[in-house]
């Protein structure tokens, strides 16, 4: 054997050992005590309760039947039947995650997913579809099912209420849509955000005292877009072409940043106490905003109302309401005070048909005819104004 051909061969057999070095896998020695496996089971892979006819098999009113409390989820769609509900709820602590899934109700069935008894608590039911039932499409309401949460629903033509939650409960990204009766209905003290209610035969919106709603859009329901109880708070909402008032309130409520537009009614109403800031109403067949008595409404937008109607940019039925900073134009009536008692000031009015009807016995800021400038504005020099006064509580017709 020649020199070359031996060397190849010594470096072959050094690289050969190098390998089966590096691939040293450790002690064959298995550790002490029975073996037993290392993989997981099913579960904790899956730590919650399939909805099927073994798991929550139902009774004579319903598909399936949750009895127990804990972690529910669907694994396909539900088809409904006529006399029974898709899901009941028999046990407070349950949560159902319909897993993008979808319950299509049938003439004559019942509620989507509704419990069976009083007095139940902490329920949620999240992220998937319920439509056509012949009841409500969730109801977690009638029978006073409390702190309840109800997130990612899309409940559609149902023939009763979209979706329904009992007091201090709340309701987020869900959409309402073409229900018989109300979209969306809550108790006492709920929270409502990111919300659309559209095309329901009822309200849009519809909760009792205490609520706060953020975010949510109402458009084209039967009666008000957005109706809640006294104490409320409703912000940053939309209300579009509904046929009653766009946002309607109870006492002692507050309505910031909202846009209510082509309402059949008042665009914003409302009641004693309550403040109305930063919105804008425009189109409404009635008042763009309507308060009674006690109320301020501050840096408000209010155009072209008494759209096809008799309405006012802003329209105060009672006394001691403050108005201020708000601009109204193209409306039948700019500022409307029917009573004594009422303080109007630093507001501007364009355009409408009359732009000031104030009862005898309010106080106001002087209302100034503003002037316009005789020429062509263009320099960088000094320019008397001609706003024709100095007051700083003020009122402009211009």
């Amino acid at each position: 054997m020649n020199t070359p051909t031996r060397t190849r061969i010594i470096t072959a057999a050094a690289l050969t050992l190098t390998a089966a070095g590096l691939l040293f896998a450790g002690p064959l020695t298995p550790p002490a005590g029975p073996v037993t496996s290392t993989y997981k089971t099913l579960t904790e892979v899956e730590p919650r309760i399939a909805i099927n006819l073994t798991n929550t098999p139902g009774d004579a009113d319903s598909l399936f039947k949750i009895t127990q409390r804990g972690s529910y989820y669907l694994t396909g769609n539900i088809t409904g039947v006529v006399g029974r509900r898709g899901i009941e709820i028999a046990a407070s602590g349950v949560t159902l995650d319909l897993m993008g899934f979808d319950l299509l109700g049938v003439v004559g069935s019942l509620d989507g997913v509704s419990p069976v008894v009083g007095s139940l608590t902490n329920i949620t039911i999240r992220n998937g579809s319920i439509r056509g039932w012949g009841g409500d499409g969730v109801d977690l309401g009638t029978v006073l099912t409390n702190n309840s949460a109800v997130t990612d629903v899309r409940a559609s033509g149902n023939t009763g209420i979209g979706i329904r939650v009992g007091s201090n409960s709340t309701i987020t990204g869900c959409s309402a849509y073409n229900n018989t009766a109300n979209g969306i209905s809550t108790g006492f003290g709920c929270t409502i955000t990111g919300c659309s209610a559209s095309f329901n035969n009822g309200n849009g919106i519809w909760a009792l005292e205490g609520c706060t709603i953020t975010g949510c859009t109402a458009d084209q329901n039967t009666g008000n877009g957005i109706s809640v109880g006294s104490g409320s708070t409703v912000a940053a909402c939309t209300a579009r072409s509904n046929s009653g008032d766009g946002i309607s309130t109870g006492d002692g409520s507050t309505v910031t940043g909202c846009t209510a537009r082509a309402n059949s009614g008042n665009g914003i109403a409302a009641g004693l106490g309550s403040t109305v800031a930063g919105c804008t109403a425009r189109l409404n067949t009635g008042d763009g905003i309507q308060v009674s008595s006690d109320c301020r409404v501050t840096d408000n937008t209010c155009d072209a109302n008494g759209n096809g109607g008799d309405g006012a940019g802003i329209h105060a039925t009672g006394s001691d309401n403050r108005i201020e900073g708000n601009h109204c134009t193209d409306n039948d009536r700019g500022i409307d005070v029917d009573f004594a008692g009422n303080i109007i000031i630093k507001n501007t009015c364009s355009g409408n048909t009359f732009n000031w009807s104030i009862a005898i016995g309010n106080s106001f800021g002087p209302i100034v005819a503003a002037g316009t400038n005789a020429a062509v504005v263009n320099t960088n020099g000094a320019v008397a104004g001609n706003l024709g006064s100095t007051d700083p509580n003020a009122n402009f017709s211009f």
